[in-house]
């Protein structure tokens, strides 16, 4: 998607993609603009022959000209109404057609970032990425309003050049001399936009991500009396965009009076020069007449000509911009391999993988020839110190990335090879950050309207929340499944919100369930009676649970011990106390962190509390 060469070339392309994508509309808005250009310079005709034929003999005296008087008129109603109706169409088509392009393009960045892995996602701050879909499309697609307008320009100029050089050469190089003039112009004002531009549009992006992420530490900074800290931050930012605004618009003022001031240049040459043609005789007063006149009826068209170039360097600026983000390479292209379990639980299998990422200071490698194998319906319970490389592990098997190297299988199936369709319907992953839409319980735990399709029943919906040991909660909202939660579910607490979002994992039925810390805002006991639960229902998934209670480890029938990318022990619980002293001292560890977490949940309940009789 990234365009090359000049300025003038990757202009053109931009434009002529956008036409392209959308031919039938900016086909009308261009053909109505040329009829508009066209008849514009059928009026200066018509008013120079009004004036030789019918306006000057009357003057004269001529009693036959006089009577002509309402012909010339009628000529000239007709042409105002032929002006009128392709303005209206040029206006309706060409707004119609901005407005698809615009929608394509948010469209398109939109999809790219559903198909982009979460290791892109995470080097790109959310500012941006907004940026990228709402002022860097809204700049890429600028000069697509004013675009067809300028398009009949250009054959109104032709039209008109024929008309002033049959009328007389002299006449027509006075007339045309504005076009070279505008092209320098131009030419300088793209030299010292560009650069403005791009810097705006930078900073655009950056006072999003300030803005945004106050907006996500609103209850950090209101708990620690920051507001100032946040205040400064964002006035600085929002003063260097302030600036940069200034800058663009001082360049801007400056090029937009020389365009203005063209057409009025040439209409002054073109008097002198007919003034000087007429006294020799060789040509008559109207054809000056309709010469000067055509000039003032181009101010506003070559205006609007202006107005495309004025808008390509901030087009193109926006476009670069987003087009990084269509070209970004690192998606997971989806498989074709169809899957049909045989059973409730899943065969998982993780062949000597390996992952690589890229760092500051070269390749980093977050797994080293891992090799694990999991019978359908276990419970298998991941544990390491802090980055030794847990989530890594389990994110590859609901596909969140790919090993370097290597292989991870569900019943012998690479999921590299298998249909996403199948992956995101037999494989579940809960992470530790639950997010909760500002939608009904119902649609929080489906992730679909009611009546779509394929979606859950009530009865299922009710069975997954039972499951989740969160019903009670939905029962007592006001409205059930169609009570309404709060932006991110403000009206639950961290626990609830993590149940609600287990829930939105078992209602799917998986074969595969992958729990990264997803209870860790959960009670204790209600985390064991959960995990209990997982055992007998919908004929025992195969778990991969990444846990930091002793208590949540020791109902898995098998634990793994995971250090440096490694996988340096497994076996249950017993096992692995008496034969890894590493696994030793995390186990005691995981008590006392286990003792933290229970004081933290119990603050930011009792936070919760407050903020609700505020």
């Amino acid at each position: 998607m990234a365009l090359t060469g000049s300025a003038v070339r990757r202009a053109v392309t931009l434009m002529a993609r956008g036409m392209r994508a959308h031919p039938g509309t900016y086909g009308l808005a261009i053909g109505t603009s040329a009829v508009f250009g066209a008849v514009t310079v059928g009026v200066s005709r018509v008013l120079g022959a009004v004036t030789d034929r019918v306006v000057v003999p009357a003057l004269a005296g001529d009693a036959e000209a006089r009577g002509d008087i309402w012909v010339a008129g009628l000529a000239l109603v007709l042409v105002a109404l032929t002006l009128s109706l392709s303005v209206a169409g040029r206006r309706v088509f060409a707004g119609k057609g901005y407005a698809m392009i615009q929608a394509d393009h948010r469209e398109a960045v939109t999809r790219q970032y559903l198909r982009l892995p979460m290791s892109w996602h995470r080097r790109h701050p959310t500012g941006q990425l907004l940026s990228n879909a709402s002022a860097d499309v809204e700049a890429a697609t600028s000069i697509f309003n004013p675009l067809p307008f300028a398009l009949g320009v250009v054959v109104m100029l032709a039209v008109a050049a024929v008309a002033l050089f049959r009328t007389d050469v002299w006449l027509a190089l006075a007339a045309l001399v504005v076009l070279p003039l505008a092209i320098v112009a131009n030419v300088v004002f793209q030299r010292h936009m560009s650069p403005a531009v791009g810097k705006a549009q930078q900073l655009r992006a950056e006072v999003a991500d300030v803005a945004h992420e106050s907006f996500e530490a609103a209850l950090l900074v209101k708990a620690l009396g920051t507001e100032h800290r946040e205040e400064v931050r964002f006035a600085d930012r929002a003063a260097q965009l302030r600036d940069a605004n200034v800058r663009v618009g001082t360049v801007r003022a400056l090029f937009d009076p020389v365009i203005d001031l063209l057409p009025s240049l040439g209409t002054l040459l073109v008097l002198v020069v007919g003034t000087v043609q007429v006294t020799e005789g060789r040509v008559e007063t109207g054809d000056v007449v309709a010469a000067a006149y055509l000039l003032t009826l181009l101010a506003v068209p070559v205006r609007a000509f202006g107005w495309v170039l004025g808008e390509a360097p901030r087009a193109l600026v926006g476009y670069d911009r987003i087009s990084r983000v269509l070209d970004a390479r690192g998606e997971l292209p989806d498989g074709t391999t169809r899957w049909e379990p045989r059973g409730p639980g899943a065969r998982v299998e993780l062949r000597d993988v390996h992952l690589t990422v890229p760092g500051h200071t070269g390749p980093v490698e977050l797994l080293r020839g891992v090799d694990l194998a999991v019978a359908p319906g276990r419970t298998v319970a991941v544990v390491g110190s802090t980055g030794a490389g847990k989530t890594t592990l389990v994110s590859l098997v609901s596909r969140l990335a790919d090993p370097t190297t290597g292989a991870v299988l569900v019943d012998g199936i690479d999921l590299r090879q298998l249909a996403a369709a199948d992956l995101t319907r037999h494989v579940a992953f809960v992470a530790q950050s639950t997010f909760v839409f500002e939608d009904t319980v119902r649609g929080n735990v489906t992730l679909a309207d009611v009546g779509d399709p394929g979606s859950p029943t009530d009865d299922e919906v009710w069975d997954a929340l039972r499951l989740a040991h969160v019903d009670d909660v939905v029962r007592a909202l006001p409205g059930g499944l169609d009570a309404a939660l709060g932006e991110r579910g403000a009206n639950l607490s961290g626990g609830q919100r993590q149940r609600l979002a287990l829930a939105r994992a078992l209602v799917r039925r998986p074969r595969v369930l992958v729990l990264d810390d997803a209870t860790s805002a959960v009670d204790p006991r209600i985390e064991q009676a959960i995990l209990t639960g997982l055992r007998g229902a919908q004929g025992s998934p195969t778990v991969l649970l990444v846990a930091y209670r002793m208590s949540s480890v020791l109902l898995a029938d098998e634990v793994v011990h995971v250090d440096g990318g490694l996988v340096v022990d497994r076996g249950t619980h017993a096992e692995l106390l008496a034969r890894d002293p590493g696994y030793r001292e995390l186990a005691t560890a995981y008590e006392q962190e286990s003792a933290r977490r229970a004081a933290e949940r119990a603050d930011e309940d009792a936070t919760e509390v407050v903020e609700e009789h505020a």
